[in-house]
């Protein structure tokens, strides 16, 4: 056993005596560590409804490249192809569910488009993805997540079955009815939604015409995941963003001059260290819209990428009663 499935194995042991069940993507894994025999392992499957669900959310089309991680039976691939003309790789560390995942997908007629490999989830490489779907314990997740953040391009969509991220809020969760789920009494699946985070954190300037001129405009930013806060100054005054949103690199706030009566919805897009889009003025007089361009002054640093990764000893002691 290498010493990350070791890890892995260790991390799945913990979460026997919390839940009574031990499960690592699409396996179930009885009996204490040292009689672990990855290749003997049944496997437990996302109900097809769950994985339909899944990449129905996800919005998975024809132009997405989709990575799974803890494959399975394929399902989650296959569908993809199959369904909505997707290209993607599934792994799994269970060779015997690699190889049959290859085969289905051959007899579904998506092998060019569907691929599967024995690989260390920690290792894979995840830099192609559109769309990245996981069905990985609680701390495997929290494990996996500063890889997702750091190596997968901002706007890539993370779908997980029944675990969140921990304090990465999802974008969007929901709960389905799973009656054909193997586990669990309720026969309920969790799905959680995320879109990778682009860096909108720092200090912005563009110009704006302000009391028939035109003047300066700061923006001063700080973020956590995809979480924004910040303050606008502008002629002597500042205000705070309001309904402020991140997905990827796309980004939404308001500005509320109430002195003024005078309103600013901007909406744009981050391209490394400038935002282009538009900003929509209301005020008593006039309405009106207006490109946008912003230059980014100051680079700031998202919170979040200064958390210390989890450690499997931490997330021991987290999960002891």
């Amino acid at each position: 056993m290498t010493p990350v499935y070791a890890m892995a194995a260790a991390a799945r042991r913990l979460a026997a005596v919390a839940a009574g069940a031990l499960l690592l993507g699409a396996v179930l894994i009885p009996g204490p560590i040292e009689a672990q025999d990855f290749g003997d392992t049944p496997y437990v499957q996302t109900p097809q409804n769950v994985v339909d669900r899944m990449l129905e959310v996800a919005k998975v089309g024809s132009g997405d490249y989709v990575i799974d991680l803890g494959s399975g039976d394929g399902r989650m691939i296959i569908t993809a192809a199959k369904k909505h003309g997707a290209r993607g790789f599934g792994v799994d560390h269970d060779r015997r569910l690699v190889q049959l995942s290859n085969r289905l997908a051959a007899r579904a007629g998506v092998a060019d488009r569907a691929v599967f490999y024995e690989r260390d989830i920690y290792k894979t490489d995840l830099t192609a993805a559109s769309v990245v779907t996981i069905y990985l314990l609680p701390e495997v997740n929290l494990m996996m997540r500063p890889k997702l953040l750091a190596t997968l391009k901002p706007g890539t969509r993370v779908v997980s079955h029944d675990y969140d991220m921990g304090d990465w809020p999802p974008d969007e969760q929901m709960v389905l009815d799973a009656p054909d789920k193997p586990v669990g009494r309720d026969k309920k699946s969790k799905v959680f939604f995320w879109v990778v985070p682009g860096n909108a954190a720092g200090r912005w300037r563009w110009q704006l015409p302000l009391a028939g001129k035109s003047a300066d405009v700061d923006l001063t930013l700080a973020q956590n995941f995809q979480k924004i806060t910040g303050t606008v100054t502008a002629g002597g005054g500042a205000w705070p963003v309001e309904n402020a949103r991140l997905t990827g690199e796309e980004i939404n706030f308001v500005v509320h001059n109430r002195t003024a009566a005078v309103r600013y919805e901007y909406s744009g897009r981050i391209i490394r260290n400038a935002i282009s889009g538009t900003v929509r003025v209301t005020g008593a007089a006039a309405q009106h819209q207006l490109g946008w361009e912003a230059t980014r002054v100051e680079l700031g640093v998202p919170a979040h990428t200064l958390l210390k990764k989890p450690e499997l000893q931490e997330l021991q002691r987290q999960m002891q009663p």
